[in-house]
């Protein structure tokens, strides 16, 4: 499905570290259990990502994992028991790597697609 984080046309290897980085930069902000890491992202992307439970939470069990996260149990301002999960040490370096790298890649994408509609 087109604009669907969850269902990748092509590479899932692009996805998971552009779904990974968007979690973290989603904990740079604050702290939050799943369901609001995914919906912000949702807002955040204008409507254009949507973020299934399949794709989101072997992610944070993977960023967990990893050291890039840590994460307790809390009530949630509706009064359920969820997981929060917070931005480590290690997660704050790993996120401007990934943003680094995004940002370069990004870029050279933008440099492909600007000489090909240019007729180049």
């Amino acid at each position: 499905m087109p604009g669907k984080a969850s269902q990748p046309s092509s590479n899932p290897d692009i996805l998971q570290g552009t779904l990974d980085v968007m979690i973290l930069r989603t904990l740079q902000r604050a702290e939050s259990h799943g369901y609001a890491i995914a919906r912000a992202i949702e807002r955040g992307s204008g409507g254009v990502l949507t973020i299934e439970e399949g794709s989101l939470y072997p992610a944070l069990y993977r960023l967990q994992k990893r050291g890039d996260l840590a994460s307790e149990w809390r009530t949630t301002e509706t009064g359920r028991r969820a997981r929060f999960y917070k931005l480590t040490s290690a997660g704050r370096k790993r996120l401007v790597q990934e943003v680094d790298q995004w940002e370069r890649l990004s870029a050279a994408v933008q440099r492909v697609l600007g000489a090909q509609g240019a007729g180049a």
